[in-house]
């Protein structure tokens, strides 16, 4: 390692645009860097696959962070240490809601904080919120590409394939009579890193399936369906949109 890398993701420091797109899956990172013109490979070590390029002239980063709050957090750290200045995550999410299904879209503007991240990161009660302003362009970049999105809430956990019922576990029931919108597992850190080091983030997330009808597991989710292919090609398109027309 150089000097002039950051420890953990490798990014170079200062080769990071402002403007930042984040996705769970190193393979999804190459997706949407398969939209800039003039990619380039930036840095990949562990999880952390990052790409610099141009979208519509602005320069623009992608950067995989993995699954789960805590390393995804490093990723959000070193990407704002690196030159970040604005981050949108691009993600997939359970529905909570009986009408929402596969292949719509969520733009979130909250998250309820389920994991212990948020609880070793900030005090109680403090909220892990999006930049209102970037929720708002992206909600309507979003209706602009002639697609519907919802707003609102969502559920982010630590654990995906469930264990024993525990304490800590959240209620999917309680949380969809909260009008919580969907779970997934890394917005919450984040808009929590976005608020603690002075960075705009925001979330556009594609439905792949509803939790109510049936719980994570091996057998039920299908990431890869068509349907669900297709909205996350919407919500890369929608994100690269809204980056370039964000002040």
């Amino acid at each position: 390692m150089t000097q002039y890398e950051l420890p953990i993701t490798g990014l170079p420091i200062g080769a990071v645009s402002p403007l930042v797109i984040v996705c769970g899956d190193p393979a999804r990172a190459d997706r949407i860097a398969g939209k800039l013109d003039d990619a380039t490979l930036l840095s990949h070590r562990r999880e952390y696959r990052a790409h610099h390029g141009h979208y519509r002239g602005r320069p623009i980063t992608v950067c995989s962070h993995g699954v789960g709050a805590p390393g995804a957090a490093v990723a959000f750290e070193e990407l704002i240490a690196a030159g970040a200045q604005t981050i949108l995550r691009v993600g997939t999410c359970g529905a909570l809601q009986p009408d929402i299904h596969a292949g719509q879209l969520i733009v979130a503007t909250a998250a309820v904080q389920n994991n212990g991240y948020g609880r070793e990161t900030v005090p109680d009660g403090y909220p892990a919120v999006a930049d209102p302003a970037l929720s708002l362009g992206l909600a309507r970049t979003v209706a602009a590409a002639g697609h519907t999105a919802r707003m609102g809430i969502v559920l982010s956990r630590d654990n995906f394939y469930a264990g024993v019922a525990a304490p800590a576990a959240p209620d999917y029931r309680a949380m969809s009579q909260a009008r919580v919108l969907a779970v997934e597992m890394e917005c919450a850190a984040l808009f929590l890193v976005g608020s603690l080091r002075g960075a705009n983030t925001a979330a556009i997330l594609v439905v792949d399936g509803n939790v109510l009808e049936a719980a994570e597991s091996m057998e039920s989710y299908q990431p890869g369906r068509d349907i669900v292919r297709a909205g996350v090609d919407a919500a890369i398109d929608c994100a690269l949109e809204a980056l370039a027309g964000a002040a």
